[in-house]
């Protein structure tokens, strides 16, 4: 396993707790508006699959949240209704309620079967229809790693409650040959040429195929392999994320525009390790994230609206984009959820410490 160089001391910050009311705003009959122009929705520009996964995959994290019984159920919804009968999902819906592009394998499918998962594995009551499709949408394969490793993240979910799911568990064993293992160089250790987007995702699929698969070799490449990233995003003590552009070796680490999306995936897959191994360094991932957004950053701007609960949709230089679209919004409180997961369970930890003690 690569070693990690790095235990960062995270800025002491508040950090905001989720609010639903811009999703509930950029929500309607039809679907998630994947865009708006500050905090209005943009309807002419209209939904998206990758955008409803996503938010299927928050709200259902959220189980115990009756209020929003109605957004999981409508989120559900548009998920199975974007499936084909061969399991390929449509990504573009128009206002009108119609796909304007052909059904396929790309990273839609795979958030797909991330947000069909987790309704399986939180949602009771919405587990039979949840799994329908993803029993349906799995029988496939993506050539695409980050699509596969969406995927592997959704039949992670769909194992820790069905852990004999035979189908999860063959996705779980075709997404470690698709995502690669880490390369020989320890400089560029990524299994791709250059980083791009959600790029942590590719790590967190080796952690849970790992996990799935009792795999200790796949569990230590996840670890090395997100270990180097986040090594390689922290700059001055804070989060300094891979900007749309994307970055390959040798190129510099700070750049604008960078967006909510790697944060949130970063958040995620340092949750994932600290559930495998514990210990300060992947909670302080996770802390450094939601700092990032509570303006912890290249620019020293918050990247959340504390009003309703949005998500900006980039840091700039000196400032940020201030339109609050679908996946910025998500991402936002994807994080927020990991980092109040990490402080119940350290609240947890010294609970028991005492106990013990006493």
């Amino acid at each position: 396993m690569m070693e990690l160089v790095r235990e960062p001391q995270v800025p002491r910050v508040e950090i905001p707790t989720p609010i639903y009311g811009h999703l509930r705003r950029l929500t309607d009959a039809g679907g998630l508006y994947e865009h708006a122009e500050g905090t209005t929705p943009r309807p002419e520009h209209g939904y998206c699959l990758d955008d409803v996964a996503r938010a299927l995959v928050v709200v259902c994290r959220e189980p115990a949240a009756a209020e929003l019984d109605d957004l999981r159920e409508q989120y559900l919804m548009f998920v199975l209704t974007a499936q084909e009968p061969d399991g390929r999902f449509h990504n573009r819906r128009q206002g009108d309620l119609t796909w304007s592009d052909t059904a396929s394998l790309e990273d839609c499918w795979g958030r797909a079967l991330w947000g069909l998962g987790t309704a399986v594995a939180r949602v009771p009551h919405l587990r039979d229809r949840a799994l329908a499709g993803f029993d349906l949408g799995s029988m496939q394969r993506s050539s695409h790693p980050r699509a596969m490793a969406f995927a592997a993240l959704g039949a992670a979910e769909v194992l820790a409650v069905l852990p004999e799911h035979r189908q999860a568990r063959a996705l779980m064993t075709a997404v470690a040959i698709a995502v690669g293992r880490p390369a020989a160089d320890e400089a560029w250790p990524w299994p791709q040429p250059r980083l791009t987007y959600a790029n942590a995702a590719l790590p967190e699929a080796l952690l849970a195929a790992g996990v799935a698969l009792d795999s200790p070799s796949l569990v230590a490449d996840g670890l090395g392999l997100l270990g180097w990233l986040l090594d390689a995003q922290i700059h001055e003590g804070h989060l300094s994320v891979v900007p749309v552009g994307g970055r390959g070796p040798g190129e510099s680490p700070s750049a604008f525009d960078q967006q909510p999306i790697e944060v949130a995936a970063l958040a995620d897959a340092c949750a994932r390790a600290h559930r495998i191994e514990g210990g300060r360094r992947w909670a302080e991932g996770v802390e450094l994230a939601a700092a990032w957004f509570a303006g912890i950053n290249d620019s020293d701007t918050p990247m959340h609206d504390p009003a309703g609960g949005g998500g900006f949709d980039g840091l700039m230089r000196g400032g940020r984009n201030e339109n609050q679209g679908a996946e910025s919004t998500l991402a936002l409180l994807s994080t927020l959820q990991q980092s109040r997961s990490i402080a119940l369970d350290a609240r947890r930890t010294v609970r028991r410490s005492m106990r013990s003690v006493g």
